[in-house]
């Protein structure tokens, strides 16, 4: 990784941390966040994964709206760091920890 990729990861890293916390404190049922990035085709491979701690638990976040929210708070917080996207839905998605009976691991 070059020096200004890992400059900017960084970055990346601790604006997803501040929109996780506040997360955490206003969703009950959100858990974590990560990301995924290739620096060759930053910002358009950048990909962040949302984490609820239970099928229900997201489908109760979607249906109260609760996943735009964190996906607002994504969006301000890299906004921040001057990255910006025309969509920013595109980048964000959402899983579940919980290892259902079916071996799914939320993929379904």
């Amino acid at each position: 990784m070059k020096k200004t990729d890992k400059k900017i990861d960084k970055q990346i890293c601790q604006a997803l941390t501040k929109a996780c916390e506040m997360a955490k404190d206003q969703v009950t049922e959100f858990q974590w966040l990560t990301h995924l990035v290739n620096y060759n085709q930053f910002p358009e491979s950048l990909s962040v994964i949302c984490i609820f701690d239970s099928r229900a638990g997201l489908k109760q976040a979607q249906q109260q709206g609760n996943d735009q929210f964190i996906v607002g708070l994504i969006k301000r917080e890299l906004e921040q760091i001057n990255i910006r996207f025309k969509d920013i839905k595109q980048h964000v998605s959402f899983d579940i920890e919980e290892v259902d009976e079916l071996g799914l691991n939320g993929k379904g």
